[in-house]
């Protein structure tokens, strides 16, 4: 199974990471999905019918198969940030980041105070499933290499106001990748699901080109499954990819053939 340390180490190296999103609170329906070969897979808290007491069997169905469970939270506020992280997420991506703040915020409610890598954390010490309940307590907040200090960061660009914000959003040094939610993003723009407009476009090449700057791993979700935009990603240098989702899959694979 892949670690998290691994996969934020794939993603420093320009190694590209596809992933997938599950909207549908079905252990089931994860562990199929994580023996298909998805290095991870996100439980969408956002849009999703997640609540907190069914991520640990989420997270343990996906576990089982070597591919490591995220939580889109439904906003990048502690308290919901803390539930995510306390189930054993290996992952976070923050919803709608718009701002410096709000990301200072997400990554300070992550991650346990005192770590060499990053010393600004404010997350709540406390037994949990990430830590075994409190078996693996030591190892779990080891301020080199514990499982908690290399959680996959990952703020999502998905309003138009984030574009002015984003030297202060990829200068943040703990933050491993941008995802940028198409939908969202131009739907702020007044062009929903038009991503063929060249102002959109435009935009996209705007994000790439400060995370380039930065060093900031890119990242998007190609929301309908569709191989062709998936290599196109690949090929412009996106490293950090959302492939599909749970509820599509079954829409376009279980659909009834014409007769």
């Amino acid at each position: 199974m892949l670690t998290n340390r691994e996969l934020r180490q794939k993603l420093r190296a320009g190694t590209p990471s596809i992933g997938t999103w599950l909207q549908i609170p079905s252990p089931e329906i994860a562990e199929i999905l994580a023996r298909t070969g998805y290095e991870w897979a996100a439980a969408d808290a956002e849009h999703g019918a997640f609540t907190r007491a069914v991520l640990p069997d989420m997270f343990r169905a996906l576990e089982r198969w070597g591919t490591l469970p995220f939580v889109r939270v439904a906003a990048a506020k502690p308290e919901l940030i803390k539930y995510a992280v306390d189930s054993g997420a290996a992952g976070l991506i923050f919803p709608m980041i718009e701002s410096r703040a709000q990301l200072d915020e997400a990554v300070n409610s992550s991650l346990y105070p005192g770590g060499e890598e990053f010393s600004g954390g404010r997350r709540g010490v406390g037994f949990c499933r990430a830590n075994a309940y409190g078996m693996d307590f030591d190892a779990h907040l080891d301020p080199r290499a514990g499982f908690s200090r290399e959680l996959v960061l990952v703020a999502q660009i998905e309003h138009i106001n984030a574009v002015a914000a984003l030297d202060g959003i990829f200068s943040h040094p703990r933050l491993d990748a941008y995802m940028v939610g198409p939908y969202d993003l131009s739907a702020s723009m007044g062009l929903t699901a038009r991503f063929d407009e060249p102002e959109f476009i435009k935009t996209l090449e705007r994000i790439e080109a400060k995370a380039v700057q930065y060093g900031v791993s890119r990242g998007y979700h190609v929301v309908r499954p569709d191989e062709p935009l998936l290599r196109d990603k690949v090929r412009a240098g996106y490293t950090f990819l959302a492939y599909g989702m749970d509820s599509l899959f079954l829409q376009t694979g279980g659909k009834l053939p014409a007769l």
